[in-house]
């Protein structure tokens, strides 16, 4: 089944990648971001934390822990079991307290308490990947970037832009699709469009605006087209 499913990902997208910028701006002309913060402090600890948690939970917990930890050198300095005790309604708290912990005392050490604006010092930061920094890069810094969550994953390989799951893979075969003008566009409104028009199960077919583009075959068959 998978290998079938790998062939037919191998055709090309039947649109441009105007027309496709096009489409997601009716349905996301202005996209934000999820995650609740005020610098790329607070941004880079909530990132590690949403992995594989809700952003609503997410936002629950930050709001109480920017109060008490409002720098990288209150992290740095704090006892790593109170971290754990401050974010337990987190999945997996203690590997993510440990992170945290570790970033931040890189961040004292290296970068002088400031989060770095550049791919190569943010992937040196303990826990941060290309996912994270491309996250940080395009939400904190406006910098051109491209994130590949769980979401954009789906929706690239839903329309034959990518047929890697390398995430690493797929953000090359986006970064050559679309123009780097449009990286943090997409960046953002992908991930909505992932999360909430192009779900992994029940995608709302009958909703979006790129269905008579769409080459997937997960399309709902819908009544009258």
């Amino acid at each position: 089944m998978k290998k079938n499913q790998s062939k037919k990902a191998c055709s090309k997208p039947n649109f441009t990648e105007e027309e496709l910028i096009e489409r997601l701006k009716k349905h996301y002309p202005d996209p934000w971001i999820d995650l609740n913060f005020e610098n790329p402090y607070q941004l880079l600890v909530a990132t590690i934390l949403a992995a594989q948690a809700t952003d609503k939970k997410v936002n629950q917990v930050t709001e109480i822990f920017f109060k008490k930890y409002p720098t990288p050198e209150d992290i740095a300095k704090a006892d790593l079991s109170q971290i754990e005790e401050d974010i337990k309604q987190i999945n997996f708290y203690k590997r993510k307290a440990k992170l945290i912990k570790d970033c931040c005392e890189t961040l004292v050490k290296e970068f002088d308490g400031k989060v770095p604006d550049s791919m190569e010092d943010l992937t040196k930061l303990p826990g941060v990947g290309r996912k994270t920094a491309n996250v940080i890069l395009v939400n904190a810094f406006n910098k051109p970037g491209i994130v590949v969550d769980t979401h954009i994953k789906r929706v690239s390989q839903r329309l034959k832009l990518t047929k890697s799951n390398n995430p690493d893979k797929i953000e090359k075969d986006l970064m050559d699709f679309f123009s780097k003008e449009n990286w943090n566009y997409i960046s953002k409104a992908m991930v909505l469009f992932g999360r909430y028009v192009c779900k992994a199960r029940k995608p709302l077919c009958e909703k979006c605006h790129l269905y008579d583009i769409c080459p997937s075959e997960d399309k709902i068959p819908l009544e009258g087209k």
